[in-house]
């Protein structure tokens, strides 16, 4: 087992090196700059499209059930579980650098939104057939002339180990196990090389398991139905306990903040050099931002182009908001009672999911019922968070098959049954071990899609420039 941690951290640091952190930021300004801050000038309107669904486009779901379906997969165990790995391992600067990288992904997600719908392919039983794998296909041979389907299908590889071995699984029904385990903790019924596993830990992922398998074997539609009651449901609930919460512990906000924009640049100046240097936090926080909102993922296209609509721009302005909603509002609130608990101290020798209960339990301590509260809400909030996060993954790396194999029904039945065993095996596995598989998925999943963001940045900002154009009028 210590050498397969080994593997899996070299993998990481190859991975997740300078290369790939430069590349997503580079894109996140290329497209920021050539939409003129759209994610700021144009938010207004997107949130309005967001309730706003188009009646006579083409599609599968309406914008707001694709906007919960991508949702379903970005809001999951990285808003609680996540952000605590990342300010553990980065310092509390690393929020600051998951911030950052959230607001330029916020063009970026919109991109590949714009990008999905406009190269997507309708066939005649109204399947919608759209995400990276077409628009790294179609786009560039549209664009330059160049045959770039191995670039596609190296994507969709990709896509399938991300969701079945990755970011769409074992996270997921790890960090619920966990966060049950901690609240319900049982006797250990075996011990899988030094990892001990409890009766409570099998018997919850038996449970969500059998959801899941439930969820997803009636497809997208059945997913996308379940997302608009959850998604909804799960934010608000969860946001509004956070609000509280920094209601109650106003008064440090500000000195919070100013301690993660100072550990973001000198972390040493904060830390005393228990977590490392600048650019393990950008490391960690950029890392840890793109497995909670996805952008330059390409996953959230997936969804975007199976929306019933007829401009991309609009819906690119639509997949926008999921970044907005998902870090630059829940991670945030995460991440701020982190720093203002100071439950991220490596001295306490907590991770993962533990750090976020340890900052809830210190933050309402002061209420009568606070601390015996804490773990419940919070494992609650877990536990859908990161259940529909398997469902939104199911419907992608799906997608992602689809893409190499064709439309087999056998295959796909077969493959949601894989992906079904993917989350029964989760619980067993290291913490440690779950995380860096999931960040190394995600960055060779990147790779392919930013290389299309690039190349096709221009055709975004011709669709934008065109459909604004349009609106303002209709506007006028």
């Amino acid at each position: 087992m210590e050498a397969l941690n080994q593997f899996l951290e070299t993998a990481d640091g190859l991975v997740w090196g300078i290369p790939l952190i430069v590349i997503i930021l580079f894109v996140g300004i290329l497209l920021t700059v050539r939409l003129g801050c759209l994610q700021v000038l144009n938010l207004h309107n997107a949130l309005r499209f967001v309730i706003h669904n188009e009646k006579d486009g083409e599609g599968e779901v309406s914008s707001f059930g694709a906007l919960c379906t991508a949702l379903a997969a970005t809001i999951g165990t990285g808003n609680i579980v996540g952000v605590a790995t990342a300010i553990g391992t980065g310092g509390p600067g690393a929020l600051f650098w998951m911030e950052f990288a959230a607001f330029l992904g916020m063009a970026t997600k919109y991109a590949e939104g714009v990008l999905a719908v406009k190269y997507r392919t309708v066939g005649d039983d109204g399947k919608v057939l759209g995400g990276p794998f077409y628009y790294i296909q179609n786009g560039i041979q549209e664009r330059f002339g160049w045959n770039m389907k191995w670039l596609a299908v190296l994507f969709a590889i990709f896509g399938i180990g991300a969701g079945l071995f990755g970011i769409g699984t074992i996270t997921q029904i790890n960090g619920i196990t966990s966060a049950v385990n901690t609240i319900l903790p049982s006797a250990e019924f075996v011990n899988l090389g030094g990892h001990g596993v409890s009766y409570t830990t099998a018997i919850t992922g038996l449970i969500v398991t059998a959801c899941v398998a439930f969820v997803i074997i009636g497809g997208l539609r059945r997913i996308s139905k379940v997302a608009s009651v959850v998604v909804p449901f799960m934010a608000i609930f969860y946001v509004l306990i956070c609000v509280f919460f920094l209601l109650l512990n106003f008064s440090h906000i500000s000195a919070a903040i100013e301690t993660i924009v100072r550990a973001a640049f000198n972390p040493s100046a904060v830390t005393g050099g228990v977590v490392g240097t600048m650019f393990i936090a950008m490391q960690k926080g950029i890392a840890r931002g793109i497995f909670s909102n996805e952008a330059g993922l390409g996953s959230a296209p997936i969804a975007a182009a199976a929306a019933r609509t007829k401009e991309p721009v609009r819906q690119g302005l639509v997949c926008m908001t999921g970044t907005f909603f998902d870090t630059i509002i829940i991670c945030t609130m995460t991440g701020l009672i982190i720093v203002i608990t100071g439950a991220w101290d490596p001295s306490l020798g907590l991770e993962g999911v533990n750090i976020t209960m340890e900052a809830f339990r210190r933050g309402f301590s002061i209420l009568p019922i606070g601390s015996g509260f804490a773990p419940y809400f919070l494992t609650i909030s877990l536990a859908f968070f990161a259940f529909t996060t398997i469902l939104g993954w199911a419907y992608y790396s799906e997608k992602c098959l689809q893409y190499l194999i064709g439309k087999s029904r056998k295959k796909k039945l077969a493959y949601r049954w894989i992906y079904v065993l993917a989350v029964f095996i989760g619980p067993y596995l290291t913490v440690s071990a779950v995380w860096t598989s999931a960040d190394i998925f995600n960055g060779l999943m990147a790779f392919p899609n930013l290389i299309a963001l690039i190349l096709l940045s221009g055709v975004v900002a011709r669709e934008t420039k065109v459909f604004l154009g349009k609106f303002q009028n209709a506007k006028d």
